[in-house]
């Protein structure tokens, strides 16, 4: 796997991110430090990893998050044959799960 990814900013990014203690800290962080657009792809990819990992169809989940087929199977491709970042977080994710709050509509 490439590494060239991995700098000291990017581990001083991680450090920092490990410092949220809130969802409101992380959405103020995350928030200052995006753009929208930023935001709502990195919330795509987590949607269409979680309906993935449901086992859901790329066309439901591509009408569902409005996510392209080639986005979902690179997503896909990481979820299966990644650093194994997508799998840790969908088990960690599912065994918090009934102490998240969903909003409306927003349940997978």
């Amino acid at each position: 796997m490439a590494t060239d990814w991995q700098t000291p900013d990017a581990d001083a990014l991680i450090a920092a991110l490990l410092l949220l203690n809130t969802p409101e800290d992380a959405r103020r962080f995350l928030r200052d430090l995006c753009t929208i657009g930023e935001l709502h792809d990195m919330a795509q990819r987590w949607a269409v990893a979680r309906l993935l990992d449901e086992g859901m169809h790329y066309a439901e989940i591509s009408r569902r998050t409005g996510a392209s087929t080639a986005t979902i199977t690179r997503i896909a491709s990481w979820l299966n044959h990644g650093e194994g970042g997508y799998r840790m977080m969908l088990d960690r994710w599912r065994s918090s799960r009934t102490s998240l709050p969903y909003p409306e509509g927003n349940e997978a």
